[in-house]
C-alpha cells in the first residue's frame, strides 16, 4: 500500500482510508472483520465521527482485535463550543476503549456563526488544543461541505489536516487543497466515490489518488469485498490511462451537479421516507437501464415518496442544497411510469 505523510503531523498513512459512516449499518462481529481486513490490506487510516452513532464503538472493537498500533484514527464532532467538545473528546476516548485519538476533527462546520464560535475564547477549538496538550489528541483537523468556511479556518495554524469532498464530479476543493498543502496540511478527500454516485468507482479512487492533492482518499466501505477492491487502487498506484480518463470525463457529463451522494444527512425523515435509497433505485431504472430491479428494490420501500409533506427539513439538512423535494416527486414519476 502506497503511503504519504499526512502534511507536517508526522503521520504516514496509506492513501486508502477506511471511512467508518456504512460500518453502523453491519454487525458488531462484521464491523470486527472489516478492521482486520483493513489491517490485510494495509489501509492504516480509519476516519469515524461521533454522529456516526455506533461507528466508533465497533471501530474500537476492532482495534482490539487488529492491535491499535496498526492504525492512525481519526474522528470528528459536531461540538462547536469548548464545552460541548470537551466531553465529545472524552466519549470518543470511552467509546473506542483507546488512550488517545491521532486526529480530532471539528465535523461538518457549515456557517461563518459556526466557524467565530469555534475559534471564540469559548470554542471547540480551545478544547482540542487543550486535550492535545494533555496527550488525549495528537493532532487537530476540520471538515465542512463549504469550501470558503474552509479557506478562511486554516489560516489559523492549530489546524494540521483539512476534509473536504473530492472525486472527477466535484473539483472544487482544488483551490482549498492547494493553499492546505501550501501550509503544510495534511488533505482528506471525503466522498472520493460521489457517494457511490460513480458506477466507475474504481476509476474515481485514481482520479483522486492520482491528482496530487490528497493525502488520503476516505470512500466508506461495508464489506470485505469492497475494502479489498479500494485497497487495490492504492497497492497498484497506477496512473489513469487516457480510456480511463476518457471513461471518467462521460460519466461527470452524465452525472451533473444536482446529484445524491448518499451522505445521510437529509434523514430521518419526519414521514419515515429513506430519501438516499429513493434516488439510487430509481438510477437502476433512468441512469442503468435495469428498470425491473429498480422497481423490484423501489418495492421494498416501507414508505413511498408519494408520501412526502413538502416540510423541507431534509432540504434544510442537505450540504448540496439539493431539491429533493422535487428530486422525490420525480422519482414518484419514475416509477408510476413503469406500471
Amino acid at each position: 500500500m502506497k503511503k504519504r505523510l499526512l502534511g507536517n503531523t508526522g503521520m504516514e498513512v496509506s492513501v486508502i482510508g477506511f471511512g467508518g459512516i456504512p460500518i453502523q449499518h453491519v454487525s458488531e462481529k462484521e464491523a470486527i472483520n472489516l478492521i482486520l481486513e483493513c489491517k490485510k490490506q494495509g489501509i492504516s487510516f480509519i476516519d469515524t465521527a461521533r454522529a456516526y452513532t455506533i461507528s466508533e464503538e465497533y471501530i474500537g472493537k476492532g482495534l482490539k482485535e487488529a492491535g491499535r498500533e496498526n492504525f492512525y484514527i481519526a474522528t470528528k464532532a459536531m461540538s462547536y463550543d469548548y464545552d460541548s467538545m470537551k466531553s465529545s473528546i472524552e466519549q470518543s476516548l470511552n467509546d473506542m476503549q483507546i488512550e488517545y485519538i491521532d486526529l480530532y476533527q471539528l465535523h461538518n462546520v457549515s456557517s461563518k456563526q459556526q466557524l467565530d464560535t469555534i475559534l471564540s475564547e469559548k470554542g471547540g477549538l480551545k478544547a482540542l488544543v487543550e486535550a492535545k496538550a494533555q496527550g488525549f489528541i495528537k493532532h487537530i483537523g476540520i471538515t465542512s461541505h463549504i469550501r470558503e468556511l474552509l479557506i478562511e479556518a486554516i489560516d489559523n495554524d492549530e489546524f494540521e489536516t483539512v476534509q473536504f469532498p473530492f472525486n472527477p464530479v466535484e473539483p472544487q476543493g482544488t483551490e482549498l487543497f492547494l493553499k492546505a498543502l501550501n501550509k503544510g496540511l495534511g488533505t482528506i478527500a471525503m466522498k472520493p466515490m460521489a457517494g457511490g454516485a460513480f458506477s466507475n468507482p474504481r476509476l474515481s479512487l485514481k482520479y483522486v489518488m492520482n491528482s496530487d492533492l490528497i493525502t488520503v482518499a476516505i470512500p466508506g466501505m461495508d464489506t470485505i469485498e469492497q475494502v479489498a477492491e479500494n485497497a487495490r487502487v492504492g497497492i497498484d498506484a497506477e496512473p489513469l490511462t487516457k480510456e480511463e480518463e476518457d471513461i471518467i470525463n462521460g460519466e461527470v457529463e452524465a452525472l451533473g451537479t444536482e446529484f445524491c451522494r448518499r451522505c445521510g444527512y437529509c434523514k430521518p425523515c419526519p414521514e419515515g421516507i429513506d430519501i438516499p435509497n429513493v434516488f439510487v433505485f430509481e438510477n437502476y431504472v433512468i441512469k442503468y437501464n435495469m428498470p425491473e430491479y429498480g422497481k423490484l428494490k423501489f418495492d421494498t420501500l416501507g414508505v413511498k415518496p408519494d408520501q412526502c409533506v413538502r416540510c423541507r427539513k431534509c432540504e434544510r439538512k442537505c450540504p448540496y442544497n439539493l431539491p429533493i423535494v422535487e428530486k422525490l416527486k420525480h422519482a414518484v414519476k419514475t416509477f408510476k411510469d413503469l406500471e
